[in-house]
């Protein structure tokens, strides 16, 4: 998938996509382009500040845009569930739930690898992909365009000494999801799913402030977050069986 490939927009008019995550940068860059592809936008973030701002730059972005904001405790499934019926009673159907959390912790090499790291990034990277997922998977079931997208990097399947908390995370978050995949693939049957879970894999994201604070930095194979946004959106423009259980490199694999 070439990231800088746009979506058409007919695919995604009318469709009905959560976004986990949603107050960063890349969800702010992911509000912004399924907002323009016409599709009714559902975020959440555990920054209620940063969450209303994210929303309010979508909504003004494109006016006449659906664009709304939940603050969602991910770590509790339960809330995780309310949040996924909530929108599919609200709005009719789901058709996406793309998920942005993230966050990175590590050390200069093995031995110096704080376990209390991976305390914190098991929570944030694998806990909140089973909350989503565990929380989505029938609604999106219910849908004729149901995709589950994780945003991964390339560290899960090439870690380094000094990142094993974090590659490992992402590995098992990476699993998680290729878990959905094939119950999806199961509940299509012989014709093939209807709804795909699939993985998105970055080196690294960039976004401008990123590049102001570093103007000397070259980022080299990173990608800029409004680069993941078109590609969020790509997933869409293929079948579900093309991309269903698929790792979609955004970066050169390893």
């Amino acid at each position: 998938m070439n990231g800088t490939d746009r979506a058409d927009s007919g695919v995604l008019e009318g469709a009905v996509i959560a976004v986990a995550g949603a107050a960063g940068p890349a969800g702010r860059a992911t509000l912004l382009r399924l907002a323009e592809a016409g599709a009714t936008v559902v975020a959440s973030d555990a920054n209620p500040e940063r969450l209303v701002e994210a929303v309010d730059a979508a909504r003004y972005a494109h006016g006449g845009a659906t664009v709304t904001g939940d603050t969602v405790d991910l770590l509790d499934p339960a809330a995780a569930r309310e949040w996924a019926l909530k929108t599919e009673k609200e709005f009719g159907r789901v058709d996406g739930l793309v998920h942005l959390v993230g966050g990175w912790r590590g050390g200069s090499g093995f031995a110096d690898t704080s376990l209390a790291d991976w305390d914190f990034l098991e929570k944030l990277l694998i806990r909140t992909v089973q909350s989503t997922s565990l929380a989505f998977q029938e609604v999106l079931q219910r849908s004729d365009r149901g995709r589950y997208v994780l945003i991964s990097a390339s560290g899960a399947s090439n870690p380094t000494a000094g990142n094993a908390a974090y590659a490992a995370s992402k590995a098992a978050a990476e699993a998680w999801t290729l878990a959905l995949a094939d119950a999806f693939r199961k509940a299509g049957g012989d014709a093939g799913p209807t709804s795909a879970a699939a993985i998105l894999v970055v080196k690294a994201l960039v976004h401008d402030a990123m590049r102001a604070e570093r103007p000397n930095a070259k980022f080299a194979g990173f990608t800029d977050v409004t680069e993941l946004a078109e590609a969020i959106a790509g997933v869409w423009d293929r079948p579900a069986g093309e991309v269903n259980g698929k790792r979609l490199w955004l970066t050169p694999q390893p």
